[in-house]
């Protein structure tokens, strides 16, 4: 869970903001998070879910990690679900089996938000690491080579609190959208693969996830 006094008001940072109640909203995340993948097509592609099953405001992460591991995806490798979080306590550790287990990985680091009152329901892509624990007061590694963020509730008194009495449909639903955006990137990936050598491929081709 990381918080954000300013949230999407920082210019040096390519960040794009969309409401999941959006009807472009898959299309809009899919198209931001292709277009800051790296070019190499060897680069293997980790999704980082941080959060935690124990608190309903921060299992967006853990719920996205889940659906995306329901699915049959080879070029997405998935941390962080339901039945294995990656949270406060083993956020260095996982991060680190990463390493060991990826060779130079481009991470896309996922994670809950609290910010302002206006702005919940809102989905963040933009590049560079996010910074976990920051919304609940803990250090933590910053992670990550882009990242993608949803404010699930309102920032500035008991967070704890404020996590523990999230709603659980607006983190599902968010959840639904974001993991239905990265397994419309893993096509993506797919078709550019295919159409590279014709060079027909377009980033902002929209794509079915069925």
């Amino acid at each position: 869970m990381n918080l954000k006094p300013s949230f999407f008001s920082s210019p040096e940072q390519d960040t794009h903001r969309i409401f999941y109640e959006n009807e472009e909203a898959v299309y809009q995340i899919s198209s931001q998070v292709f277009r800051l993948l790296p070019t190499l097509s060897l680069t293997p592609i980790v999704v980082l879910c941080i959060g935690t099953d124990r608190s309903t405001g921060d299992s967006l992460g853990p719920l996205i990690g889940t659906k995306i591991q329901q699915h049959t995806v080879e070029n997405l490798h998935v941390y962080g679900t339901l039945k294995d979080p990656v949270h406060a306590v083993n956020l260095e550790e996982k991060i680190a089996l990463i390493k060991k287990e990826h060779r130079n990985p481009f991470i896309i680091a996922i994670d809950a938000c609290l910010g302002r009152f206006k702005n919940v329901g809102s989905i963040q892509v933009a590049s560079g690491p996010v910074k976990p624990g920051a919304g609940v007061n803990k250090v933590l590694p910053e992670v990550g080579d882009m990242h993608i963020t949803g404010i699930v509730n309102v920032s500035g008194f008991m967070e704890f609190f404020v996590l523990q009495n999230t709603r659980l449909h607006l983190v599902m639903s968010m959840a639904e959208v974001i993991s239905e955006s990265l397994l419309t990137v893993s096509q993506l990936i797919e078709t550019n693969k295919r159409l590279r050598k014709t060079d027909t491929f377009h980033p902002n081709t929209k794509l079915s996830n069925t």
